[in-house]
């Protein structure tokens, strides 16, 4: 594993453990992942489809437990937090970008953006002012007001990413983010997040198949049958 001592550390599981029963059947879906992400690096996470990406993403966001090992994200302890913990940890310090964007498409821009702030309880002034700034940082301030189905593809992956950022998360995952996009909105995509990774200081995992976006990574992280087989840093 590449490590790096002059850094900071965002998020270290070490020997994560999950198994998934199904009547008689036994499956380990992670057989003993240990991996530490740096602060403020853009790490791509990588394999074949069935190999446990999305379940290890889950565990450390939260959204699902283990069977054994140690996660530690952003300094929480998750063998040591209730469920209500977990998700206010979540809301407050972790942001998702999906690959299907997942607007909600009676809402404009802006009150998509704002919405993690109005759903923990943000004002509404603060919320949309806040909104705003975020589409402006991802080059969509004359679409504040726009609806998702009078945006373009690339358009409407930038507005799930001004909702990811918008309440200054320390954390952002995301899942195949340009897998619903032509190469040159990928590429486009891609360029912003690494430059987002940057200005605001947040550890990015970025969960892909697409072999043409591995350039915008720190590292690669290489998954293979629920372990990780290689992490190296990008040439």
């Amino acid at each position: 594993m590449t490590t790096d001592n002059s850094r900071n550390i965002a998020l270290q599981c070490t020997d994560i453990v999950k198994t998934y029963n199904s009547g008689e059947t036994e499956v380990k879906a992670l057989q003993g992942i240990s991996l530490d992400v740096y602060e403020n690096e853009l790490l791509m996470l990588v394999g074949p489809s069935g190999c446990g990406k999305t379940t290890f993403v889950s565990v450390i966001t939260a959204l699902l437990g283990f069977d054994s090992g140690r996660c530690i994200v952003l300094g929480h302890d998750f063998s040591a937090m209730s469920d209500a913990e977990k998700t206010a940890f979540r809301g407050k310090e972790i942001g998702f970008v999906f690959q299907a964007f997942n607007l909600i498409p009676a809402l404009t821009a802006a009150e998509n953006t704002a919405l993690p702030l109005t759903i923990f309880g943000t004002n509404k002034t603060t919320a949309f002012s806040r909104s705003y700034k975020m589409l402006k940082a991802v080059d969509l301030e004359s679409k504040e007001h726009v609806l998702p189905g009078n945006l373009s593809g690339g358009q409407q992956q930038k507005v799930a990413i001004a909702r990811a950022l918008v309440h200054t998360p320390r954390l952002v995952i995301c899942d195949e983010p340009t897998s619903s996009l032509d190469h040159k909105s990928g590429q486009m995509v891609m360029e912003l997040l690494k430059k987002l990774t940057k200005e605001h200081g947040v550890t990015m995992i970025v969960v892909t198949h697409d072999e043409r976006v591995y350039k915008y990574a720190d590292r690669i992280a290489q998954m293979e049958d629920g372990r990780i087989i290689k992490v190296e840093k990008n040439r």
